[in-house]
Parts: structure tokens; C-alpha cells; sequence
């Protein structure tokens, strides 16, 4: 008998009946009442029955899906079908949005400029590989009623020129080519003129230049620059972009400025052609 008052058992029993004993002062010492019996054991075997609880609703969550397997399976893939016409139907409805503003912006063409013979929107194709000018393709062509030298312009600005045209495909070099040259002058001034003609540091920052302007000119940043309609090739007035800087050309004798163009050709989706307008010359370059 004295073994076992010595033995580890009895100091592990003796340990256990303390920590019982504490929980029941500390019960009531907080809760300001006695402590029952049974409330006494519902507390020691709380923590026991929340554990347990906690496996038995994890174990019948696994039993559910083993046995629903089939079940499951089926709703998710008729989920992913519904996710999959639900995108389809919001493709449609973003190309038909997208449509919808293009059809818009040539309305505001015709609407602003009643003298233009229009080609329908025209969807951009593609941007020619390794043209540091921004030369792309488009979906119309001599099919549609366009010819090489047709102005192509967006309802914010004029983009370019057709140069390669096939029966359903044309080819446009923008204003920011150094290929392309178009007599422009300042809005608010018409004696600032001068030349569109782009390079390759301003095509990289999607730029282009206005040269030859005389020295003693206005120009300040942020006068919009238009097409002077002086060879009749492109209309005249029609925007071309805003002064960013003005400075001396390379030979100092006259005066450039920094161009940003009204429309970002960098970032095309759909162009409108003019295949003729009142004053066009044909064949002829501005």
C-alpha cells in the first residue's frame, strides 16, 4: 500500500483530482454560485465534447461527399456549363457594345463632315511586323470603294493614308511615318504652319512632328493642330493632334514642335476610310 501512495500513478492521480478541485473553486469564485454535480462535469467535459464534436462533423462531410460523389460531380460540371455560356454571352455583348461605339463615331463623322463619301468601319486587322510606324492592315478594300491616297481617320482625328489596296484588304501608313507628309497648320492660327512628318524617336513615344514652321510663329503647348487642305488629298480642318513642345530643327532655320496625336495608333481597332470628299485631288500627296 505504502508503494503505491509513492508510486508515479498516485502523484499523476493526485495532480489530476487538484486540477479538478481548481476548476471547481474557479468556477465558482468567477461565476459568483455553486456549482452543481452535473454542471460540474459538463464543465470538466466540455473541451472533450467540443473536440469530439469537431471530428464527428468533419467525418460526416467526408462520408457525404463519398457517398454524393456522382451527385457532386454532376452540379459542377453543369456549374462550369452555365459559367461557360454566361462568358459566351458577355463576349457577344462586349463585341456588340464595341460595335455599337463604332457605329457611333461614324455617325459623328458623317454628321460633322456631310461632304465625306465614308467606307464602313473598318476593323484593324493587324500592325505590320517590325514597323516602327505603327503601319496596319484593315478589312476593306477596292470591294468597298477605297483607292491608295484615301485619308483614314477616327471621329477624334485623322490616323493615316491608304497605300496597298487589294479587293478586301488595305494597308494605311500613319502620320507617324516620315513616308507620309500632310500640310497642317494651327488651329488658332493659320499663318503657324508647317508639315506633319514623323521620325523614329517620336514614333516610339507615339508621336509625331510638325516641321518648316517659320520662326516667328505662336505655337504654344497644347494648340490643336489640323490638316491646311492645301493639295486637296485630306480635308481641310480635320485634327491631327496637340502641340506638346515647340523647338528649332536640326539646322536651326526653322522652328518644329512635338506632336501627340489625337488618337493613340498605337492602340487601333477600327478606322473609317474617306473614299472621296468635296476638293480631293486623286493621286496626289499632301
Amino acid at each position: 500500500m505504502r508503494d503505491f501512495f509513492k508510486s508515479a500513478r498516485f502523484k499523476i492521480l493526485l495532480a489530476f483530482l487538484a486540477f479538478l478541485v481548481g476548476i471547481m473553486i474557479y468556477s465558482v469564485t468567477k461565476g459568483g454560485y455553486s456549482v452543481s454535480g452535473e454542471s460540474f462535469i459538463n464543465t470538466i467535459t466540455k473541451p472533450f465534447r467540443s473536440v469530439s464534436n469537431g471530428i464527428s462533423v468533419r467525418i460526416e462531410k467526408t462520408l457525404d461527399k463519398l457517398s454524393n460523389a456522382d451527385e457532386y460531380y454532376e452540379e459542377n460540371q453543369e456549374l462550369k456549363k452555365q459559367i461557360g455560356e454566361l462568358n459566351k454571352q458577355l463576349a457577344e455583348y462586349d463585341a456588340l457594345k464595341e460595335e455599337v461605339e463604332e457605329l457611333r463615331k461614324f455617325v459623328i463623322i458623317k454628321e460633322e463632315h456631310q461632304d465625306f463619301q465614308l467606307s464602313e468601319p473598318a476593323d484593324v486587322l493587324g500592325y505590320v511586323t517590325n514597323d516602327p510606324f505603327r503601319s496596319f492592315t484593315i478589312d476593306k478594300g477596292s470591294a468597298e470603294g477605297i483607292k491608295p491616297n484615301c485619308p483614314v481617320v477616327t471621329a477624334e482625328g485623322l490616323i493615316g493614308i491608304t497605300v496597298d489596296v487589294s479587293e478586301h484588304v488595305s494597308t494605311v501608313r500613319t502620320i507617324l511615318s516620315p513616308d507620309l507628309s500632310v500640310a497642317a497648320a494651327s488651329s488658332s492660327s493659320s499663318t503657324d504652319q508647317g508639315i506633319i512628318e514623323g521620325n523614329i524617336l517620336s514614333a516610339e513615344q507615339g508621336n509625331t512632328r510638325l516641321i518648316h514652321v517659320s520662326t516667328d510663329n505662336t505655337l504654344k503647348e497644347g494648340d490643336l493642330v489640323i490638316t491646311a487642305g492645301s493639295s486637296g488629298l485630306f480635308p481641310k480642318g480635320y485634327a491631327v493632334g496637340t502641340v506638346k513642345s515647340v523647338g528649332f530643327d536640326s539646322n536651326g532655320l526653322s522652328v518644329c514642335a512635338e506632336i501627340e496625336p489625337c488618337v493613340d495608333i498605337t492602340r487601333l481597332t477600327s478606322v473609317t476610310v474617306i473614299t472621296d470628299f468635296s476638293g480631293k485631288k486623286e493621286d496626289e500627296e499632301d
